[in-house]
């Protein structure tokens, strides 16, 4: 979810060659006469219309007519510009880096075999042949409905948030109120008040979260959406480059985690991650309550969580807490 580059040129040099200088004359090319590349084109393109925006947490809109995703969505979710990614589908004679074709490959939820096709037709080798690329199933979205009232959410590797239950959704801030570029947990610590408010412990909060997340990116340092993550967060906050520059690395650990719910007030919750397939990639966090008293507050939340998603449709829907609070019997 989260910081994407959206300038088509900028964007389109991630995937150049080193040193290149003809990026103009790449565009003015015609189309190649290798039928990999049109193979590719083809590919991609039939990749990109089966996805719903939904699937990849983007608005639908009202005037939405191509079947799927646009290419323009493609290439926000994996960071390289519009006019690189149209080149591909138009089966242009242009090189294209690995760490472009991974980015593309996890925008498009491709599976192993599909993945494996798509650097096949690119004539790249795949960095990470291993790596699963699936997005979040319907099997996991109903796990996480099942474990409410305990919050529980699906994150990857760059705290990019892709589905998350009801109590998981209130829990900081309303996460369908963030717009979903935006639903990124370093981003929303480090810039977004209402969920800054909510971690008790903020200062040591968010300097841990940019320790573990520079140890991760050590796995990813060259991929152009880790790479625009951290550019966006260092033009937004002082305070994350002021953090960043200190080069402090922690590995990811499960603890008590306290934060302050602004209808329920404090929750203490132990966090488990459970990766959702055999490479370090999606997992799933649950947090269950560390006392009773959290228990309580967050069936709480729940009931606050429901009335809102139950009222009538048409009528405006309260904002838990308010309203809604009644109904669970605040």
């Amino acid at each position: 979810m989260t910081t994407m580059v959206s300038d088509a040129m900028a964007g389109a040099m991630a995937g150049a060659p080193a040193g290149s200088r003809n990026a103009g004359a790449e565009a003015r090319r015609p189309e190649t006469s290798d039928p990999r590349r049109g193979e590719l084109a083809a590919f991609l393109r039939s990749r990109r219309e089966r996805i719903t925006p939904e699937q990849v947490g983007l608005p639908r809109g009202r005037r939405r007519r191509t079947p799927g995703l646009r290419r323009e969505e493609v290439a926000q979710l994996s960071a390289v510009g519009v006019t690189w990614y149209t080149w591909l589908e138009q089966a242009r004679d242009i090189h294209v880096s690995a760490q472009v074709l991974d980015a593309i490959a996890r925008a498009l939820l491709l599976d192993r075999s599909e993945r494996a096709h798509l650097f096949a037709l690119a004539g790249t080798a795949d960095p990470s042949p291993a790596s699963e690329c699936t997005g979040v199933s319907e099997g996991l979205r109903r796990m996480l409905e099942q474990l409410e009232p305990f919050p529980a959410c699906v994150q990857n590797s760059r705290f990019d948030l892709l589905a998350y239950n009801r109590t998981y959704r209130h829990l900081m801030c309303d996460l369908e109120q963030v717009p979903p570029e935006d639903r990124n947990c370093m981003w929303l610590a480090f810039t977004h008040d209402e969920w800054r408010s909510s971690l008790v412990d903020r200062d040591e909060t968010i300097r841990l979260m940019a320790a573990k997340f520079r140890a991760v990116m050590a796995e990813h340092v060259a991929e152009p959406a880790w790479k625009a993550m951290v550019k966006r967060l260092e033009d937004a906050s002082p305070e994350f480059r002021e953090i960043w520059a200190r080069h402090e690395v922690v590995r990811p650990a499960d603890k008590v985690k306290v934060y302050r719910q602004s209808q329920v007030g404090i929750v203490r919750l132990t966090s488990t991650s459970l990766w959702t397939g055999p490479q370090q990639g999606p997992k799933l966090l649950a947090y269950t309550p560390a006392d009773a008293e959290t228990h309580e507050r967050l069936r709480r939340l729940h009931a606050m969580a429901l009335a809102q998603e139950s009222a009538p449709v048409g009528e405006e829907r309260a904002p838990v807490g308010q309203e809604a609070a009644s109904v669970a019997g605040v």
